[in-house]
């Protein structure tokens, strides 16, 4: 009887649609922790600050059960954001945290509000990136509680596990302490009003990863890749990690895709079509092939990502149409 009941609440909850990504909650990850005990459903339900016309969808569906004598729904957002995305890559030194920080600059160009929150524990970047390395994380107390105070950069609300640990100092934290960590800057930062907060995940498919997407209301992932083959067999073990948890993939960048010289040749550096072969096997759309150029390097290490630096360069317009393309997927305005 369980059973039936649990596929009966499932197959309801499938019927209610999520407008701007045109699918269903569970199939988008926004329902968890699903528990039937005797007449009553208890569920988890992930919303952006947007979204919680849902909570009244979920509620009337739930009361049609003729056997459901209560529904309990607990909301989980992250207060005032509206859509949290995640950057992930199969493999470290892909330019992961490199697409973070571009493609936050490239949405905040397009008008939107956007945080990044760098989550990753083995190589917290994102400070140098946007010029912060030396910079203090302050707490206030709020109602709810103490919570941090992003820091802000070119616009860009920032906060980073990097800062809370002395400079060159590894992260050495066991499965416990991570998780707290993690979970805090989830939950106890106070971003205000956002239209995106980016997370930038670690590398790979550990418990650092998994405790994220399940803390958090992520409504799509992006895995950046390069071309190579190796590349591409870490990537396809993330997109599989992913879909098995409910995030849905939005798509693919490759980023090193090639080398273009003083006449506009192309150079194959490091191999050809990788993203493209990942995008059909896999069905994720590839959003973009981001070149070799200097300068992405040199403004990350300088803290002046490249969009701003070389606001003409190929390199900024592939993340600007990779913008484009997340703000047309969730239908947010841009200017």
């Amino acid at each position: 009887m369980t059973n039936n009941r649990e596929q009966q609440t499932i197959q309801l909850l499938k019927q209610i649609i999520e407008p701007n990504l045109n699918n269903d909650l569970v199939s988008l990850g926004m329902v968890r922790n699903l528990k039937l005990v005797d007449d009553y459903v208890y569920l988890k339900l992930y919303l952006g600050s947007h979204q919680h016309e849902l909570k009244d969808k979920v509620q009337f569906a739930l009361s049609t059960l003729n056997w459901c004598k209560k529904s309990y729904i607990q909301v989980c957002t992250i207060p005032g954001v509206k859509l949290t995305l995640a950057i992930s890559s199969g493999k470290g030194g892909v330019g992961k945290s490199t697409t973070s920080v571009n493609l936050a600059m490239a949405l905040s160009q397009l008008g939107a509000k956007v945080g990044l929150l760098d989550a990753d524990v083995y190589g917290p970047n994102i400070p140098q990136m946007f010029g912060l390395k030396q910079s203090d994380v302050r707490a206030i107390d709020t109602p709810l509680g103490q919570k941090f105070i992003p820091l802000e950069a070119h616009g860009i609300k920032v906060m980073s596990v990097g800062l809370l640990a002395e400079p060159e100092r590894p992260l050495a934290w066991r499965g416990p302490v991570l998780h707290k960590i993690i979970t805090q800057f989830i939950k106890d930062v106070e971003w205000g009003e956002l239209d995106y907060l980016l997370i930038d995940l670690p590398p790979g498919t550990g418990d650092a990863q998994i405790t994220i997407v399940q803390e958090s209301p992520i409504c799509g992932v992006v895995m950046v890749t390069t071309p190579q083959q190796v590349a591409l067999s870490d990537v396809r073990r993330g997109i599989y990690m992913f879909r098995q948890v409910g995030v849905p993939v939005l798509g693919i960048v490759e980023n090193m895709s090639y080398w273009l010289d003083e006449t506009g040749k192309k150079t194959t550096i490091f191999g050809n079509g990788g993203g493209e072969q990942i995008a059909q096997e896999l069905l994720a759309p590839l959003l973009g092939q981001i070149p070799l150029d200097p300068c992405i390097c040199s403004g990350g290490d300088d803290g002046n990502p490249i969009v701003i630096s070389q606001p003409d360069s190929l390199a900024t317009q592939i993340f600007k149409q990779i913008a484009i393309a997340m703000s047309q997927t969730f239908n947010i305005a841009v200017r």
